[in-house]
């Protein structure tokens, strides 16, 4: 991600190809490396140009060497007058006799304003092309060498002509000045101004979500100012390819189950008169969830439909005028059984049954029993009515390597992995099984499963707790066998026996929760915490009982390049060994972490969680093939 206010970033002057060095130069000040800061021939040029257009309102031309212009960027305004002049000639001057020419030209690399909010080469480079600066082809060079004249008025999709004639200027002054060959100079004249475009939002696919709560994090330790003005680097825990996974995985699970519940219809209608292609433009559709892509029905029949799909826009904004469409077949709309009327949960068996025409619709790629796409064949989708979140971290350090927050950010920009409070429901109890095993009862501990009845206090009625979906009870049973089976009648025996306060104590050590009533529901997991928490929480069963801490963040540096955090605390004795390695023994890592558990009873609560994927709720999950643990957690009448 990407959050400046002025897209900058410096380049030294080393690191500036010659190409654009001399283009620039051609552009703006050709006789900067021989004059002390005023060029008076310019001068006299333009002098003869005012009073040839004196009485005219034509704005006069400057003669600004680039050291004056440096001298107005950094310490004048922009008016049009003599005084102002005078000023920039005098500072002009003296910023000679400070600075090597090669600083100078470097300042002015670096500072001048190019249009589309970047400030400086290596940024426009980035922002117009997404090419680093010694990438640039010598028509692309000459283009961002016209810029710095009228950055808005050589827009390079508003005003194209303009811009490539102003290009083609630059490159003819190349070729005079004896700096480029003619046969160059003839091949980048004829060269397409295509501008690429790079967006200022997060780049990778699916790491909206991620980026997001990153800017929240720095927002809220060093304010507005230092996020978008302060110039800082900063590394995350993101591994990008874990988070394709993450994303392409929950999205595939929401997805399934919302079309096991039934078509519930397009988007939204439209009128199909004229074109149809600019009244689609401008229904707002998701752009975070490619490969689908929102289309609207043109006709039908019982075997096919054929649809228009949304068109693009340019980088001016105007709508593309390419109109691509497509064949949704009976085979892209065999699930969609109708979710209500008098059809409902009959499989469709005519694609006009399904679609009818200016039906907007969303559609992805249709794949065969092999798994390969059908050129031109489509699949009917729909945007589904239950979000959900997942988080993926390093249980030993906390880092956070992959993160999903919804179905879509551009949906809905509600993080659901750390905003959502939800109940854990069972997936709570392992909390509750490590405070009874702390406290005297072992795995192999028997307790009675049975009906139980909680008084609640006057008026308040009887509490009786059944097991879920089972609704039968097996008597004396080990602590191993009710966590695996995820009895709610032993559990709240063990929460009794316990007591609430100690439970209330784990939770808060573990930061699930940062108070917990003394009710003995909430030992079934009725509080409410987010999926951030419960992941972290479970990584302290995992490594051993150690707190972590989850972040985002490994370190933020200033942009002098100074570490201004870093995450990772452990102190580490004989790292900075004076001299080299002279047959020392390895540095130390001091982990001065807190035990939040005994080291035993995290590895006796991994072992029963184990149990409950190899013979209890979770067996689902045995055809992964690989060692798992973990706790199964549903809610009442299945909200979470």
């Amino acid at each position: 991600g990407d959050y400046p206010r002025e897209r900058g970033l410096s380049l030294p002057i080393q690191a500036v190809p010659k190409l654009v060095i001399n283009a620039f130069l051609a552009a703006e000040d050709k006789n900067f490396y021989e004059h002390g800061g005023i060029d008076f021939t310019g001068m006299a040029r333009a002098g003869a140009l005012y009073l040839q257009n004196l009485g005219s309102n034509r704005r006069p031309q400057g003669a600004s060497t680039i050291t004056q212009q440096v001298a107005k960027n950094f310490l004048l305004t922009n008016e049009v007058s003599f005084t102002r002049k005078i000023k920039e000639a005098l500072l002009a001057m003296r910023i000679e006799r400070a600075y090597s020419k090669d600083r100078i030209l470097e300042l002015y690399l670096n500072e001048i304003y190019l249009g589309l909010g970047a400030y400086g080469i290596a940024a426009a480079s980035l922002v117009y092309f997404d090419k680093s600066v010694n990438e640039l082809t010598i028509a692309e060079a000459s283009y961002l060498a016209a810029l710095p004249k009228a950055p808005a008025a050589l827009h390079p999709v508003r005003n194209r002509d303009r811009a490539v004639e102003r290009r083609n200027y630059v490159v003819d002054r190349l070729l005079e000045n004896g700096w480029i060959k003619q046969a160059d100079a003839d091949k980048a004249r004829k060269e397409v101004l295509n501008v690429t475009g790079r967006s200022s939002t997060a780049h990778i696919f699916a790491g909206e979500y991620f980026a997001e709560e990153v800017r929240r994090d720095i927002f809220e330790r060093y304010g507005e100012k230092k996020l978008y003005e302060g110039g800082l680097s900063v590394r995350t825990t993101l591994d990008p390819k874990m988070q394709v996974w993450a994303r392409r995985t929950m999205i595939g699970g929401l997805v399934k189950y919302d079309e096991a519940t039934g078509y519930r219809g397009p988007v939204q209608q439209m009128d199909l008169a004229g074109d149809w292609g600019p009244k689609l433009a401008e229904i707002k559709s998701l752009s975070d969830i490619s490969p689908w892509r929102m289309a609207v029905v043109l006709e039908t029949s019982d075997q096919s439909a054929r649809i228009g799909f949304q068109p693009g826009r340019e980088l001016g904004g105007a709508i593309s005028k390419v109109r691509q469409t497509g064949i949704v077949g009976l085979d892209g709309v065999r699930w969609a059984k109708p979710a209500s009327g008098p059809t409902r949960g009959k499989t469709p068996t005519s694609v006009a049954s399904v679609l009818k025409p200016g039906d907007v619709i969303y559609v992805d790629p249709l794949f065969d029993k092999e798994g390969k796409e059908i050129e031109g064949q489509f699949r009917l989708r729909q945007l589904p009515e239950v979000s959900g979140a997942m988080v993926a971290m390093d249980p030993w350090t906390g880092r956070v390597l992959a993160m999903v927050g919804g179905f879509s950010f551009d949906q809905s920009q509600f993080n659901r992995a750390t905003q959502a409070y939800r109940q854990p429901g069972s997936s709570f109890k392992p909390l509750v099984y490590s405070a009874a095993m702390d406290n005297g009862y072992t795995p192999s501990t028997v307790v009675v499963d049975a009906p139980i009845e909680i008084d609640q206090g006057q008026g308040a009625g009887v509490w009786r707790p059944e097991n879920y979906s089972t609704g039968k009870y097996y008597g004396p049973v080990t602590l191993r066998n009710a966590l695996q089976r995820s009895l709610n009648t032993v559990t709240v025996r063990l929460a009794q026996d316990v007591g609430m306060p100690l439970i209330g104590e784990y939770s808060k050590r573990f930061g699930v929760y940062d108070e917990l009533p003394n009710y003995l529901s909430y030992a079934l997991g009725a509080g409410e915490t987010t999926v951030m928490r419960m992941v972290t929480a479970y990584s302290m069963f995992a490594n051993g009982g150690r707190r972590v801490k989850s972040t985002l963040i490994d370190r933020i540096q200033d942009r002098y390049g100074h570490t201004i955090f870093k995450h990772d605390q452990r102190e580490c004795r004989g790292c900075d060994a004076p001299g080299g390695w002279k047959n020392q023994p390895e540095p130390q890592l001091v982990d001065r972490r807190e035990q939040v558990i005994d080291a035993m009873t995290a590895y006796q609560i991994t072992s029963m969680m184990e149990g409950v994927v190899q013979a209890g709720t979770a067996t689902v999950l045995k055809e992964v093939g690989k060692p798992i643990a973990g706790k199964t957690g549903t809610t009442n009448d299945e909200k979470d």
